[in-house]
């Protein structure tokens, strides 16, 4: 596929073998894919880490704390790069040390677990905090009604903590979506990838770098206006602040 420098925009995004639209569309929606399951899966970690740093026994503490500050403290290229290969090698290695065959991993889980691993470390502090702003005379109180520790949470912690954890979690979402593009460098085609490929061919790697941007763009408003939205509802009924 070649293309002249001055090719049209209309020209250069359209669907099919002449343009590189489709290839932008499905690279944004495989950038979205991998950044809500790895937010998901990012989240489960944290509130498992949350919990346990609050009450758990003092060697998982000291196991969280360690997860969290090694995980924060080393750049998300080097731990993707890290568990993407060495995870490979290590999965590998104990199926060939008991029999069976290696097995390539696929992309996609290899993309979400990687992401929502290093999302699950700032999860951890974010929601560790939200808990620890409860009023503890609240849980007290639910405690002396004969509230089970899961009702507790879910009658009292959750919705008490909700407020001061989605501006928290809004952020870990929009910094999930960037870091989403670190995975184009095992080989992960998303929108990052899609338009290095789609410049490389084209030669037109500002037009199609600007289109890209745009797109994040897209993706961010639209993310923020749906956490100001749930954070407005998780909010009803509290005075708003002047």
């Amino acid at each position: 596929m070649m293309f002249a420098a001055a090719a049209p925009l209309t020209t250069l995004l359209s669907w099919g073998d002449q343009g590189f639209g489709d290839e932008l569309f499905w690279g944004a929606v495989k950038t979205v894919e991998i950044s809500v399951f790895g937010y998901a899966f990012g989240l489960a970690l944290g509130l498992l880490g949350a919990v346990g740093k609050l009450s758990g026994p003092p060697w998982v503490r000291t196991l969280l704390n360690g997860y969290t500050t090694i995980v924060r403290a080393v750049p998300e290229l080097v731990l993707i790069l890290l568990l993407y290969y060495a995870g490979t090698d290590s999965i590998n290695g104990v199926l060939k040390s008991i029999g069976y065959s290696p097995i390539e991993v696929n992309g996609l889980v290899a993309a979400i677990f990687v992401l929502g691993f290093v999302q699950g470390a700032y999860s951890t502090e974010v929601l560790r905090a939200a808990i620890q702003s409860v009023p503890f005379g609240q849980i007290e109180a639910a405690t002396a009604y004969g509230m089970t520790r899961l009702g507790r949470f879910r009658r009292i912690v959750l919705p008490a903590m909700l407020p001061n954890a989605i501006p928290g979690l809004a952020n870990l979402w929009l910094n999930i979506t960037k870091d989403s593009a670190l995975i184009s460098v095992v080989g992960f085609t998303e929108l990052a990838l899609a338009t290095r490929q789609a410049a490389g061919v084209s030669k037109q790697y500002f037009v199609l770098y600007v289109v890209a941007q745009m797109i994040y763009l897209v993706i961010s408003l639209t993310s923020t206006s749906l956490f100001d939205w749930l954070e407005r509802r998780v909010r009803r009924g509290q005075p708003k602040l002047s």
